[in-house]
């Protein structure tokens, strides 16, 4: 079983049926049973309640084309937090959905996550945090590694998935490795020697997630950095499928 745990559909496709069968064309030419869906086409750095509600909306009609092959992620803003507890009640505890995305309109080590992590707790769901750090400089609000390890530091309970394992991976493998309940995620980044066999000698490979950010990235170079990885086989399971398995609660 090959879980992709970071994919997103793309507006410049149309429509929402036509971004998820791109993302279900490509993926069976990989072998990528499953992929975990997220943002809708919303690329807003602080989505409003409105814009929260309608992005979501978006990833349920993705995963109606192939409810057997899509798992959905509930995009939320911590900023307007009933409205994100509200779209939590709707698609994860009413709806299809198995896991919570955060992306840039709030640092996730302010308190105003707290509640959100509070329900993430309660239920069981995986956050999958976006986390990056620019030698440019971040995007206003936008997670760093240190960031991340603040949130797992106050919520040792919740389960984090570290997006993009902060873009500078060097750094954000070793911010994270004191807190055992946050995961690397190799989503995005060229598929750079080293990335993988880092992460599982620092972390364990039962800590490591595979995923690709598509399409903005391809499969094929995002699996490739578990592939070509000089680790065990017994690892490449863990990554590719089996740890998130463990993560998600029960459908």
């Amino acid at each position: 079983m090959i879980i992709d745990d970071h994919v997103h559909l793309q507006g410049t496709y149309g429509t929402e049926e036509k971004s998820a069968a791109v993302l279900l064309h490509y993926a069976d030419k990989l072998g990528i049973d499953k992929m975990c869906l997220s943002l809708g086409f919303g690329r807003e750095h602080e989505p409003t309640p409105e814009q929260l509600r309608f992005h979501n909306e978006q990833v349920r009609k993705g995963i109606a084309c192939a409810p057997d092959r899509f798992i959905g992620f509930v995009y939320l803003n911590p900023k307007h937090t009933q409205a994100s507890l509200d779209e939590i009640d709707k698609h994860v505890v009413n709806g299809p959905m198995r896991g919570i995305k955060l992306w840039i309109a709030c640092p996730c080590s302010d308190p105003l996550l707290d509640p959100i992590a509070e329900r993430a707790i309660e239920f069981g769901l995986p956050m999958l945090q976006h986390t990056w750090l620019k030698a440019t400089g971040n995007n206003e609000f936008e997670s760093t590694p240190d960031d991340i390890a603040a949130l797992a530091a106050r919520h040792p309970k919740a389960k984090l998935i570290f997006g993009h394992t902060g873009g500078d991976w060097e750094y954000g493998i070793m911010a994270v490795r004191p807190y055992p309940n946050v995961y690397a995620d190799l989503a995005g980044g060229a598929p750079t020697a080293g990335l993988t066999e880092l992460a599982v000698a620092e972390l364990g490979a039962e800590r490591v997630l595979y995923g690709s950010d598509a399409p903005g990235r391809s499969y094929a170079s995002q699996i490739a950095k578990v592939y070509g990885a000089d680790i065990s086989d017994e690892a490449k399971t863990l990554i590719l499928g089996a740890n998130l398995e463990r993560l998600l609660p029960a459908a």
